[in-house]
């Protein structure tokens, strides 16, 4: 997925650009190590998982990238309205436990997951 569309891309709110006001929104960045050999199933779960974020106050776009180099990192992007859509709304949601459900089993070691926030 690309960044060029909000609308089909990101699945972000309509007629909203936050990679235009980067410095308004809240970027959560994870590296995700994903089992070698199991990566067709994760994308598989991915799919899945992806509308029970999408759905959450606050979320603005997500954006899932496969590494070239190294086949079994994924980059994860999501764009938040605010570091507590994230932190205390999501991940304190029960579709953030589905969202577990679906994807941390894929995981080789635990992701490193980091909250940017645009500096202009």
């Amino acid at each position: 997925m690309s960044f060029g569309n909000r609308q089909e891309s990101l699945g972000g709110n309509p007629g909203h650009t936050p990679w235009g006001r980067l410095a308004d929104v809240i970027v959560e960045h994870g590296v995700l190590p994903i089992r070698p050999g199991s990566e067709a199933d994760f994308e598989a779960a991915y799919a899945q998982a992806r509308p029970l974020i999408a759905s959450q106050p606050g979320f603005l776009g997500i954006s899932m990238s496969r590494s070239v180099e190294s086949p079994n990192l994924y980059l994860l992007l999501v764009q938040w309205e605010n570091i507590e859509a994230h932190t205390e709304g999501f991940r304190k949601s029960p579709e953030f436990e589905q969202w577990r459900a679906l994807l941390h089993g894929f995981y080789d070691s635990p992701p490193v997951i980091e909250h940017f926030v645009g500096i202009g």
